[in-house]
């Protein structure tokens, strides 16, 4: 059976937007997935489906999320094989202790890379920009928050994305395949 990744933004992040993650798997096992695992506090889980697209799956974790959480929160669903050629796809090399500082933003559809393009202008040597098939890439040299692009990737320009590191975005291509 396929598996996926869920990747919910803005969630856990402050006061707002808070989804327990045994909710969370709660929510999708009463969808009908099954081999469900959570990573972390940010809204990382994966599961099993025996049909669907990533898209599909997205619309549904995210109908579901609202209307039995009470939670309106943007879901960005790569199956396994996705999660792994991006990975693999990533143009920017960084050692393992840069991983924390490479972003990958996850977008559903390429439609939504165009708003993370503007980002590129915000973009200050060291750091570097990459935009890949229904992904982007930033290396925040100097940090994240430091980061005027990094800043504006996870805010406003980057509302239809949702950004992992690449630590994070590794553990997660682990998990699916250890898990199920």
């Amino acid at each position: 059976m396929p598996k996926f990744v869920a990747l919910l933004r803005g969630i856990n992040v402050g006061k707002a937007k808070r989804i327990p993650m045994a909710e969370l798997r709660t929510v999708l096992t009463r969808l009908g997935y099954t081999g469900v695992a959570t990573l972390l506090n940010s809204g990382n889980a994966v599961f099993q489906a025996a049909a669907g697209t990533s898209a599909d799956h997205a619309r549904k974790i995210s109908a579901a999320i609202a209307a039995q959480l009470k939670v309106d929160v943007p879901v960005v669903v790569k199956s396994a094989r996705e999660l792994s050629a991006i990975i693999a796809a990533n143009p920017i090399a960084a050692d393992a202790a840069d991983h924390p500082r490479l972003l990958v933003a996850f977008v559903q559809d390429a439609k939504s890379l165009s708003a993370l393009r503007e980002i590129e202008s915000l973009v200050v040597p060291p750091e570097r920009f990459a935009v890949g098939r229904n992904v982007a890439y930033l290396f925040c040299a100097q940090g994240i928050l430091e980061s005027k692009a990094a800043v504006a990737l996870l805010g406003r320009a980057g509302r239809r994305a949702t950004s992992r590191n690449l630590a994070t975005a590794l553990k997660l291509e682990a998990l699916t395949k250890s898990t199920g």
